[in-house]
C-alpha cells in the first residue's frame, strides 16, 4: 500500500538520496555517466536543495519500506520533479503522485499544467495526457543533455 503524504523539511535527506539513486539508476539507461554526475552531483549539496525546493508544493510517496517517490510543483502549473526510488519504478507510485498534485492545482484553479521531462520520464508523461511541446537541449554543470517541455489542459 502507497500513502502519499505532505513533504516536511526533515524529508530534505530522503528526498535528496532518492533523487540521486533514482537518476544513477533508472537514468543510466538514457544518459552517460558525465551526464549523469552532473544531473545528480555525489555528494549532494543539501543546502543548494534546500533553497530549490523551498518555493515548491511537494508531496512524498511512502509503503512499508519507507520512501518510495517524490513529486514537487509550482503554483503556476510546472511539474519540477517526480521521482521514484529505484525499487518502487513502475508501480504506480508516479501516477499516484501525478494525480495528487493535479487535484491540488485543479483546485487552485490552475488550467494548464507543464513539465521537463527527461528522456526516460517523457513516454511516462504522455501517458498521464502530456504532450510534447518542443524538444529542447540544456547543459548542467558542463554536460548537454535532451529533454522536452510537455504540456497538459488541467480540469479547473
Amino acid at each position: 500500500m502507497i500513502r502519499i503524504r505532505p513533504y516536511a523539511s526533515s524529508d530534505l535527506s530522503t528526498v535528496v538520496a532518492l533523487f540521486t539513486a533514482s537518476v544513477h539508476t533508472l537514468g543510466a539507461k538514457h544518459y552517460g555517466p558525465e551526464q549523469l554526475d552532473a544531473w545528480a552531483p555525489r555528494p549532494p549539496d543539501l543546502e543548494a536543495w534546500r533553497q530549490r525546493l523551498e518555493p515548491l508544493r511537494i508531496l512524498m510517496a511512502e509503503d512499508a519500506l519507507g520512501p518510495c517517490g517524490f513529486i514537487a510543483w509550482r503554483d503556476d502549473g510546472l511539474i519540477d520533479l517526480l521521482y521514484t526510488a529505484p525499487r518502487c519504478a513502475r508501480r504506480g507510485v508516479a501516477s499516484r503522485l501525478v494525480q495528487a498534485a493535479e487535484d491540488d492545482l485543479s483546485a487552485s484553479g490552475v488550467t494548464e499544467l507543464s513539465t521537463e521531462a527527461s528522456l526516460g520520464a517523457w513516454p511516462f508523461f504522455e501517458t498521464q495526457g502530456f504532450t510534447v511541446v518542443e524538444p529542447q537541449t540544456v547543459t548542467r554543470r558542463g554536460a548537454t543533455f535532451t529533454r522536452f517541455l510537455m504540456k497538459k489542459e488541467n480540469a479547473a
